[in-house]
């Protein structure tokens, strides 16, 4: 372990890539979260040339794990080629687990614990642990017990057939018993977001997506997965729809508070599997292999609010605390990534931003914490159209915005995210010349 007193390192941004993001069930469908994650570590190594053996630990993100490879951070580092003696964990804290793999990376490297390091995460929505009923469960595990072929009527005996039938995971949470898109439904009725605004903040995010995938942008952090048994590359994010219209958004039902909610399968983000992963390196290290970093990681911070009222808000709390460590307003960011999980989530965070009376009740502040101009936020689309697999989407977020920086010549960025259990982060990077 590091000497207490002795000063952080630098931890720079030296890589990012992400294998396409699929809606679940179509370009993934027979893969598993160790296969997307394989790919994006291996896709990784490969486009830096970064032999193997310099990395020092590996940090992935999962949120709905697979009971064969729980540490799946582990059986695909081992896959990508990366040396056994080489320590790979797995963390877990809903749509910012990928944010927490990063940060977790960065503290490594700043307290000396490590000198290069990937992070990031995977998912697979389209693989989900499906079970048996608790009674049938429990029956199960008893039968290990079991020593002749009579004993095994056992079983059954007692049971109904709803015991025998299968149990599907619910996306909802545990505490309220709600799902997000409930709560995102009272949300955007107690902050005062229509329905127009969110049709038209999911309308440009996908019009923004399919814009900046045919002009290139995402070349740089986007590589094709080749996915068995006939290994056709998958080239493409199949999320954004480039002929969504206003008029085909405000035509759909609503999708979670029937029959009066606000919020639809239009404006909220689809399941969705991939992987993303980083390159973090301390500045010594990156020159001493010869890299040329991108971005520094000057500060992050983390918030937890009441799950039964503010459950999508965490950058509203995330984003006023990032820049207080770093002694900046908003005024100060070039780049903007907020991750968009609903449209009505990312307008509801923007107003309690942009409030006086938010920042006076909830953040202890006389004034606002400021407006985000729409012209610096996610500008190359975002998890409305290009996709939410829950693990990974905090890699995708880092790495865009650095490309952005990159791309529009700024020098600050900040990712910020809401996450399940009223979580929220926020990360400030600063483009390195």
């Amino acid at each position: 372990m590091a000497s207490s007193n002795r000063p952080e390192r630098e931890v720079v941004f030296v890589e990012g890539v992400r294998i396409p993001f699929q809606r679940s069930g179509t370009g993934y469908r027979d893969l598993t979260a160790y296969d997307l994650a394989r790919m994006a570590l291996k896709a990784l190594l490969d486009r830096t040339e970064l032999p193997a053996e310099q990395v020092d630990f590996v940090i992935l993100g999962n949120v709905i794990q697979n009971v064969n490879n729980s540490n799946v951070a582990r059986d695909a580092a081992l896959a990508a080629g990366i040396p056994h003696s080489v320590p790979a964990y797995t963390v877990s804290l809903a749509c910012i687990s990928a944010n927490k793999a990063i940060t977790s990376a960065a503290d490594l490297i700043a307290t000396g614990q490590a000198e290069v390091a990937i992070a990031g995460g995977t998912e697979s929505l389209t693989d989900i642990p499906i079970r048996f009923r608790k009674r049938f469960r429990q029956r199960l595990v008893e039968s290990r017990k079991f020593r002749s072929w009579k004993d095994y009527w056992k079983l059954v005996r007692g049971l109904s057939w709803r015991d025998l039938l299968p149990e599907i995971p619910s996306i909802s949470e545990f505490s309220t018993r709600r799902t997000m898109g409930e709560d995102c439904d009272r949300l955007a009725a107690r902050i005062g977001v229509t329905r127009r605004e969110q049709d038209e903040y999911a309308l440009r995010s996908h019009q923004l997506a399919a814009k900046a995938i045919e002009e290139g942008l995402l070349d740089r952090e986007v590589v094709p997965a080749l996915v068995p048994p006939d290994f056709q590359p998958v080239e493409r994010d199949n999320g954004p729809r480039p002929d969504s219209t206003l008029e085909k958004l405000q035509s759909l039902r609503p999708a979670f508070v029937k029959p009066h909610g606000t919020l639809t399968a239009g404006n909220s983000s689809f399941l969705t599997d991939g992987a993303a992963v980083t390159l973090l390196m301390s500045r010594q290290a990156a020159e001493r292999l010869g890299y040329r970093p991108r971005a520094a990681l000057r500060a992050y911070a983390y918030s937890a609010q009441d799950p039964f009222e503010e459950l999508l808000l965490g950058p509203a709390y995330s984003i006023p605390r990032v820049l207080d460590r770093a002694g900046m307003t908003l005024n100060d960011i070039d780049v903007f990534e907020l991750h968009e999980a609903f449209a009505a989530q990312v307008v509801a965070n923007l107003k309690c931003l942009a409030s006086r009376q938010f920042a006076q009740e909830k953040l202890g502040r006389s004034e606002p914490v400021g407006e985000i101009p729409l012209d610096k936020l996610n500008r190359w689309g975002g998890s409305l159209s290009i996709g939410h697999p829950f693990g990974a989407t905090g890699a995708r977020l880092v790495t865009t915005a650095v490309n952005r920086l990159t791309q529009e010549d700024g020098q600050f960025a900040l990712v910020a995210s809401c996450a399940a259990g009223a979580h929220g982060n926020a990360i400030l990077l600063e483009r390195l010349n």
